[in-house]
């Protein structure tokens, strides 16, 4: 005791009367096999509520807001509900060929940078039993049509921890998209830049300065929602 006190620059009367409000008020448990202490139930139920508090949305609207600011592409954020996406954030630069989707709007999974990237979040059999049987429509020639084809497309996406797409979903429409992940390092949703389709040319040097801004919002958005598990690489 004398120690922590001392660690802590209180002395050891007031330590102790902390330590007994801790203990009253749930925030601590004492562990006494090994003399020390823990966090208690009312600390995490506090701290889950203050992380249900800050919403994905609240969280993510002015840090893509920024990223729009970085790139001058369209941004976004959805959630993937059975086999669409919600598009819950919209946000776009000064410009013509801003984002015409709107917050609210539903595409398909399948055919959306924002969609494959959560779907390659899912394992493998929760795939299947969400798309077995189930026809997958084409809206250009470069969307997967067949489960197999679209399984190896989300392998691809998940090995990459990125999508990318060039006109795959819309003629002339790029995109590209990295998950979002909460506290319990769910993803629960995902963040796309979207534009012309010859910013997303493979020979564009501007790939990699839009993988890193990309990468490192979510990360942020990430972080603020209480997830710790981003590798150094990944920012």
């Amino acid at each position: 005791m004398s120690v922590a006190s001392k660690a802590l620059g209180i002395n050891r009367t007031t330590l102790i009367r902390l330590i007994a409000t801790l203990k009253d008020e749930g925030m601590i448990e004492e562990l006494p096999d090994e003399g020390g202490y823990r966090l208690g139930t009312g600390l995490i139920a506090l701290a889950s509520e203050a992380l249900n508090e800050r919403g994905v949305v609240q969280v993510a609207r002015p840090l893509l807001a920024e990223l729009v600011r970085t790139l001058q592409l369209s941004t976004h954020l959805g959630v993937l509900e059975g086999r669409e996406i919600i598009y819950l954030v919209r946000e776009t630069p000064n410009s013509h060929l801003a984002s015409n989707v709107r917050e609210g709007t539903r595409l398909p999974a399948h055919a959306t940078t924002i969609g494959r990237i959560l779907l390659a979040q899912l394992p493998n059999s929760a795939l299947r039993k969400l798309y077995e049987g189930v026809e997958l429509p084409a809206y250009t020639e470069k969307t997967r049509t067949t489960l197999d084809d679209l399984e190896a497309q989300l392998a691809t996406d998940r090995a990459n921890g990125i999508a990318w797409s060039m006109a795959n979903f819309e003629p002339e429409i790029g995109s590209a998209a990295v998950p979002v992940y909460d506290h319990q390092g769910q993803a629960v949703a995902a963040i796309n830049v979207t534009g012309h389709a010859s910013v997303f040319e493979p020979d564009n040097p501007q790939l990699t300065e839009i993988e890193r801004a990309l990468r490192a919002t979510a990360g942020r958005i990430s972080e603020a929602l209480g997830f710790r598990g981003w590798a150094s690489d990944q920012m």
